[in-house]
């Protein structure tokens, strides 16, 4: 949230991108990013802006029957109100006409976790006089990055996960080696009680794949197909939690019920090597200090997966941020596949890496781990993340 403490920072940061300042929009939460930084409570059922200007003091343009939400917007800000739609109009060519300015807007949705204001809108505010840009790297910067707390969190949290995802799977081979095999969606109720009983909450319950089922990235497992998971499978749990409040950790990791077959070992350590490749691409320019985008560790990864001759099975992008308030969230991905990030990975960040390979009606493989970027310092998580198969 922009708070007086925060706002020289960011103002900092609009005079270097050579920005008279940010505009924030939102209506009925269609610009979460808007919600986030501008952290109202309370009733908003109609248009809202916030202007944030490169000098000077914020100004919010607000409806008339709603000013109990911007009961924490500082004393010293201004607040304008309106009620028609020509004072609207108005006020807001009275803030941004003339000047250049930054938007929840990706050219061509070219990233579309940054696309979030509707067209009519940026019609709206060119016809009143501004150049609009993208906010893209202003949303990075003061939107998706973690504060220390944050971190300690998905640190906590990224433990027990995969402590959770290791006994799941020993579960899975006890319960098959005793010929009282269990189905994916009671392993993934399984894994949902584990989670509440150690006070952590999830949005979705976890994927549980085995066999075939896996070559499906957003399988879900259900009563109404039940598949049990025996002898010979190949097992894929994908699952993430995080404590109230936290920030989630999300992982996947993949097992053997019995002996893989040479095939399912060949896919897997060509999933391995090119997440290994990915965060090894990712540490060298952090620690050398050289500009990285989310893009590059995409590529690094994905050029593992195409040399081993699995690269049209690899159909997704290599992670999505993981930002301080959603599990997908709005900072860089590393994505050079399904979208155009061209964001920078700043000090702050944190995302996913987690290469695939789908093999419909045969195999699927992922393995995920998170990173974190410090002051030339890369974190991953967990901290004993997966290097072979699990035999169970």
């Amino acid at each position: 949230m922009i708070t007086p403490a925060l706002l020289p920072a960011l103002q900092s940061a609009l005079a270097e991108a050579d920005l008279d300042g940010w505009l924030l929009f939102d209506f009925h939460g269609t610009n979460p990013i808007a919600g986030g930084v501008l952290g109202l409570h309370g009733m908003v059922t109609r248009r809202i802006f916030a202007f944030i200007p490169r000098s000077g003091a914020p100004v919010a343009i607000t409806h008339n029957i709603e000013q109990g939400a911007w009961r924490d917007w500082p004393e010293g800000w201004k607040r304008e109100r309106y009620s028609t739609w020509n004072t609207l109009e108005e006020t807001l060519r009275r803030l941004v006409h003339g000047k250049r300015i930054a938007m929840e807007y990706s050219p061509g949705d070219a990233v579309p976790y940054l696309d979030r204001v509707p067209a009519g809108v940026l019609e709206m505010v060119r016809t009143a006089g501004a150049q609009v840009v993208s906010s893209a790297e202003l949303v990075t910067k003061f939107y998706a990055v973690w504060t220390a707390e944050h971190l300690a969190s998905h640190l906590r949290a990224a433990e027990l996960v995969a402590t959770t995802a290791r006994e799941a799977m020993a579960f899975a081979g006890t319960r098959a080696r005793s010929g009282e095999c269990i189905a994916e969606h009671e392993l993934a109720r399984w894994i949902t009680e584990h989670f509440a009983q150690q006070g952590l909450e999830f949005d979705h319950p976890p994927i549980v794949a085995a066999g075939a089922n896996a070559a499906n990235p957003h399988y879900e497992p259900s009563s109404k197909r039940p598949r049990v998971i025996a002898t010979g499978d190949i097992l894929l749990i994908d699952l993430w939690a995080r404590e109230p409040g936290g920030v989630y950790a999300d992982q996947t990791w993949m097992g053997a019920l019995g002996t893989p077959s040479p095939r399912a070992q060949q896919v897997w350590e060509a999933v391995r090597d090119a997440r290994d490749a990915a965060i090894a691409a990712l540490r060298n320019k952090v620690t050398h200090g050289e500009r990285v985008r989310g893009a590059d560790i995409d590529d690094a990864a994905r050029a593992v997966i195409t040399e081993r001759g699995f690269g049209e099975y690899f159909t997704h992008r290599t992670g999505h941020s993981i930002d301080s308030r959603e599990l997908h969230g709005s900072g860089p991905h590393i994505d050079n596949f399904e979208t155009r990030e061209e964001r920078t990975l700043i000090p702050g960040v944190g995302f996913s890496i987690e290469p695939g390979v789908y093999i419909t009606g045969e195999i699927g493989m992922r393995s995920e781990v998170n990173a974190y970027v410090g002051e030339g310092t890369v974190t991953v998580t967990p901290r004993d993340f997966q290097r072979d198969l699990i035999l169970v």
